[in-house]
């Protein structure tokens, strides 16, 4: 649970480092679950266990095998097929519905919590092995807003982002890096190129900030800071979750993914939020694509 000092700091500054949040055991479930994911890409690729997670996923990676979509939480952007995969398991669940998440969530948005469907798994191999047409949650991040990536209908919703590091982020392994408010921040442009971005002209580099956290700690984004990700310049693999919590009853900005309450509780189990998901991509294939934000690249501002 956060201190009133640490709330202050968030909302003044839009950033906030907390470390030794997520408990090692949910932790090491979630690996475990993910453990089975890629072991089973492995064998199917001829290439077996190596004796951990991330470095199963490595000669997965390595393999040029396109990993990243089979092992994310939630539907892509892009158009979504019938058989378009993703991950959401009880581990994943268990990591979602965490109390110690939740308290802080609780903290920022109100007592009633719903989990937004605007979220991911982060896991950036070495920048050297990333083709140029690799997902883009795979390669630097590009500065956004978090409003900025969904619809305008939740321009008002209280929302909270919450950056879980599953193993160390550092600026040399590719942690985040934000600008912090200083005053009133409005919204920024963004333009949807490679990725969704905010023009350079209306950042200040100056004041940029990297936020490295220890595995277990997090990073909390409120909606409207700038922020990106450095780029991984290490041989290893740097893996957390991108979580976002709201205020129940608000819209959640992509109205086409599932959503569901976690506090006051219960929250549904993971069979019946695997289920929304299962129902949602089956309803977006047999639909026409819904656009993830608002942005067109024929503004002025994309010139």
């Amino acid at each position: 649970m956060l201190t009133e000092a640490q709330i202050d700091e968030f909302q003044h500054r839009g950033c906030l480092v907390v470390e030794d949040v997520v408990p090692g055991t949910i932790r090491e479930a979630v690996e475990a679950e993910y453990s089975e994911a890629v072991t089973a890409m492995a064998d199917g690729l001829g290439l077996g266990w190596r004796g951990s997670f991330l470095e199963t996923l490595r000669a997965v990676h390595l393999s040029g095998h396109d990993w990243f979509q089979s092992l994310d939480i939630t539907l892509p952007g892009s158009r979504i097929e019938a058989d378009t995969p993703f991950h959401y398991g009880p581990a994943v669940h268990d990591l979602l519905t965490c109390d110690a998440l939740l308290d802080i969530a609780e903290g920022i948005v109100g007592p009633r919590v719903t989990s937004n469907p605007i979220q991911h798994l982060r896991i950036k191999p070495p920048s050297r092995t990333v083709a140029k047409d690799a997902p883009v949650h795979t390669t630097l991040t590009a500065w956004h807003q978090d409003r900025g990536v969904a619809h305008a209908e939740a321009d008002e919703t209280v929302m909270v982002t919450v950056w879980v590091a599953m193993t160390d982020a550092t600026p040399e392994n590719g942690c985040l890096i934000a600008q912090p408010f200083d005053g009133p921040q409005a919204m920024l442009p963004h333009c949807p190129l490679d990725q969704t971005a905010i023009p350079a002209k209306h950042l200040t580099p100056a004041r940029a900030e990297p936020l490295p956290v220890r595995a277990g700690g997090i990073v909390l984004l409120h909606p409207m800071v700038p922020h990106a990700a450095l780029d991984n310049r290490t041989e290893g693999f740097r893996w957390s979750f991108d979580l976002r919590y709201q205020r129940s009853g608000q819209p959640t900005g992509r109205a086409h993914f599932p959503s569901f309450e976690v506090r006051p509780g219960p929250a549904p189990d993971w069979c019946a939020v695997r289920d929304m998901w299962l129902d949602a991509r089956a309803a977006c294939a047999q639909a026409p694509h819904v656009p993830i934000h608002r942005w067109t690249s024929d503004s002025p501002h994309c010139a």
